[in-house]
């Protein structure tokens, strides 16, 4: 099949055009700087600068990662506003992309799966979450609900559409792991604040075994938590990395601290949910990495 992806060059785009294309299927990214992604990603693959190129060539699926990291910067005003339009403009691509193929008489996709991550469901405390679990307004719930709204036209066309919310990803070279191993590695790693906050996490092989499983099956649509089966607190991954380290971590980081050196965006840190990936496993899908320790020990 042809998959476009929107986010391709990123670290979790990358693995994921990688899998699509050792299973025989053509891979479409979309790049604003196409020229700059080259050396990131696979030769095999076709980099346009937006989704209205590859009118045609239409794909059969959609795969809709983009958005800018949101933890790069401080949360102000303006920046909220970036971490929003990054997110909905690249899906309204994809949306008009549709309207476009369907004004042609040409076919549409099957299938979009389209990101959103664990902070739709804002801090739920120590209280087991899954996909019916109502969230808890804040700024992380408001940008992945506009995120989700935006992609939500799609449906009304025939196109079957997933939402993964997606869990830390860790992997080496990227992900949540590139910032915290570095002090961890040094003996300098520790909790942050209290420690209690839940940390859903997931291995990037298993998210991308989960994007291609929901590409997939044809009877799933809706919202899927996309993290491991067995989410930890900040205290335990702390304790689980600096065990396969064979460091210490006895270096945790104030509450206060984070909330100076970070204001609002400090809520990543410090706040969290017990997010469980309910619809998943109810769909048959199987973890590689269903435990921190085992995630750990294949990556480091």
């Amino acid at each position: 099949m042809r998959v476009l992806i929107t986010g391709g060059s990123g670290f979790v785009g990358q693995r994921l055009c990688q899998q699509l294309l050792a299973q025989g299927h053509e891979v479409q990214v979309v790049s604003r700087t196409p020229h700059q992604v080259r050396d990131r990603l696979p030769k095999a693959c076709d980099i346009r600068d937006s989704a209205q190129a590859f009118m045609d060539t239409p794909p059969e699926v959609l795969i809709n990662l983009a958005g800018e990291s949101i933890a790069a910067k401080r949360w102000s005003d303006s920046q909220k506003e970036t971490l929003i339009r990054s997110r909905v403009d690249s899906t309204q691509q994809l949306i008009t992309l549709c309207e476009q193929l369907e004004a042609n008489g040409q076919a549409l996709p099957s299938v979009m799966i389209s990101g959103s991550a664990m902070g739709y469901y804002g801090d739920q405390g120590d209280k087991v979450v899954d996909e019916t679990t109502s969230p808890n307004d804040e700024f992380a719930h408001r940008l992945c609900a506009q995120w989700e709204a935006a992609a939500k036209p799609i449906e009304a066309m025939g196109v079957r559409l997933a939402i993964l919310r997606i869990g830390l990803v860790l992997e080496a070279g990227g992900g949540t792991l590139q910032k915290m191993l570095p002090p961890f590695k040094l003996g300098l790693g520790g909790r942050f604040g209290s420690g209690k906050q839940f940390m859903p996490w997931i291995h990037r092989d298993d998210l991308v075994a989960a994007i291609m499983f929901l590409m997939n099956e044809s009877t799933l649509s809706g919202a899927f938590n996309g993290s491991a089966p067995h989410p930890v607190t900040n205290a335990e991954f702390t304790k689980t990395l600096a065990k396969q380290l064979h460091r210490p971590a006895v270096f945790p980081v104030p509450a206060f601290v984070l909330k100076a050196g970070f204001g609002e965006m400090s809520q990543l840190l410090l706040t969290g949910a017990d997010m469980r990936p309910a619809r998943l496993i109810e769909a048959g899908f199987t973890f590689q990495y269903p435990t921190l320790d085992k995630a750990l020990e294949a990556i480091l």
